[in-house]
């Protein structure tokens, strides 16, 4: 338009308009550019097939079969001790010992009552003998109610016996239970009471004993799962839970694949209402190490393995690769024509190499989208490239010794900055300063140096600013290069 107007008179402005719907036909004929398909490339996989067993996994705690508070059966004072905190104990080892001068004391007053009654029994036996006799000899000398009561002297006489005898019994298990000892094999806690404190009898708790080998689990399963694993052990002639021959895994809080192997010996007979779930035991071995240390306790936090039955082949794929929609699973598969296939999937159990099991919805060696997913939709047209897992954390251990580097700077910020720029800058800064400066008229006062006459800067006693001297004509200076 600029040219059109530039060729014509100023006057002429009529005489552009064909020049104007020129450069508009121009203008309006130019094609956009074609349009280029963009084929995206996306990362692929085989679906594989393993053997695998299919398994649920649960949290539980470890708990001993015995366990048992140690409490005093008779009332007195502790006086030994003889065990040591925490070390294991064998059955009927002695662990607390409680003052037994009284119950020796009762004990011996048992003994000579039954001696006493005894010697009662021996006279009425002889005077009923003797009764009898004379009665038989002359028939008149006794009434028969003398007789009956020599006779019911002597049954009397026996019953003391047999009391007393009773009481020295009692007396012997009250000085026996002076000595406290352990009922189990075990681990023995601490001390709740020390020597010369007061116990009362079946009251005061003075330790506890848990056994340690074997070691039981409990754990809840939910109701599904119980229900696939009852329905499995219908088809079976034994019951596994009793025959202990249904194996269980267990990890603990540092460990990985599951490496102890027990066995279950119990389940409930009530599903919790509030929970649907049902509490099941297994049993671990828990043997000593050469240090005689075992590494169970009870009260432990475990993770449990149950498998939910034999060995089988199936379909797995990298966890990746599976997507969700609303709720249910799918994958994105590519075709032998390179075009994206939408497949909906029935998933299992997650392998711990990171493999899912595919129930149903895929066959094996189906090529599978794994990386690139966010670039593709079905019935699209893709490139595909062998899937590349990305780098692990151990990528990224050179970067560690950076985090010490805080540490390190810290002594390297304080003393030598605070004491170099004082020693220095008084004795190399103010005198060139002095030297360099250009020789003054005659007459002229001296210039005033402000940058140097600040002592409060630099804290050093010797760094005095120097009082410039006038300068003239008959003392010329020298330029000095500053370095």
């Amino acid at each position: 338009m600029d040219r059109c107007e530039a060729a014509l008179p100023r006057g002429g402005m009529l005489a552009a308009v064909p020049c104007l719907l020129l450069a508009a036909l121009i203008g309006c004929s130019r094609e956009p550019p074609p349009k280029v398909e963009v084929v995206p490339t996306v990362g692929v996989t085989k679906a594989i097939v393993r053997e695998v067993t299919d398994f649920s996994d649960f949290t539980g705690r470890t708990e001993a079969p015995f366990s048992v508070d140690i409490r005093a059966r008779v009332t007195g004072y502790i006086t030994k001790m003889p065990f040591v905190e925490g070390a294991e104990v064998k059955t009927n080892d002695l662990l607390f010992e409680i003052d037994p001068r009284p119950y020796q004391a009762q004990l011996d007053r048992a003994q000579g009552e039954v001696v006493l009654n005894e010697a009662k029994l021996k006279l009425a036996k002889a005077d009923n003998v003797r009764a009898k006799a004379i009665a038989k000899a002359n028939a008149g000398a006794i009434s028969l109610q003398d007789l009956d009561k020599y006779q019911a002297s002597e049954e009397e006489a026996a019953a003391a016996v047999e009391a007393s005898k009773a009481n020295l019994e009692s007396y012997k298990l009250n000085l026996e239970f002076t000595r406290v000892i352990s009922p189990i094999n075990g681990q023995v806690s601490r001390y709740n009471l020390t020597i010369g404190n007061l116990v009362n009898a079946d009251s005061t708790l003075l330790t506890t004993v848990v056994s340690q080998d074997p070691m039981y689990v409990y754990f809840d399963v939910d109701e599904l799962t119980f229900l696939n694993v009852t329905r499995k052990m219908l088809a079976q002639k034994t019951d596994a839970i009793q025959a202990k021959t249904f194996p269980v895994l267990m990890e603990l809080g540092d460990e990985d694949d599951f490496p102890h192997t027990g066995h279950l010996n119990f389940a409930n007979n009530v599903v919790t209402s509030s929970t649907g779930t049902l509490t099941v035991r297994g049993e671990f071995a828990n043997p000593p190490s050469e240090s005689g240390k075992r590494l169970l306790r009870p009260g432990m936090f475990v993770r449990v393995r149950l498998p939910l039955g034999k060995p089988h082949n199936a379909v797995l794929i990298n966890e990746r690769a599976l997507l969700s929609d609303q709720g249910r699973k799918y994958l994105l598969v590519v075709d032998d024509k390179n075009i994206v296939q939408y497949r909906p999937v029935k998933v299992g159990a997650l392998e711990d190499d990171g493999y899912r099991v595919i129930e149903s919805g895929l066959a094996a060696n189906e090529t599978v989208i794994v990386s690139g997913l966010q670039l593709v939709r079905p019935k699209m047209q893709v490139k595909t490239e062998a899937y590349k897992a990305p780098p692990t954390l151990a990528a990224d251990k050179p970067e560690k010794p950076e985090q010490v580097k805080p540490a390190e700077s810290k002594p390297a910020e304080s003393k030598p900055a605070e004491s170099k720029p004082a020693e220095s800058k008084p004795a190399e800064t103010k005198e060139p300063e002095n030297k360099t400066a250009p020789p003054a008229e005659p007459g002229a006062k001296p210039a005033e140096t402000k940058s140097e006459a600040k002592p409060e800067e630099t804290k050093a006693p010797e760094a005095k600013p120097a009082e410039p001297k006038p300068a003239g004509p008959e003392l010329p200076t020298k330029p000095v290069k500053k370095s």
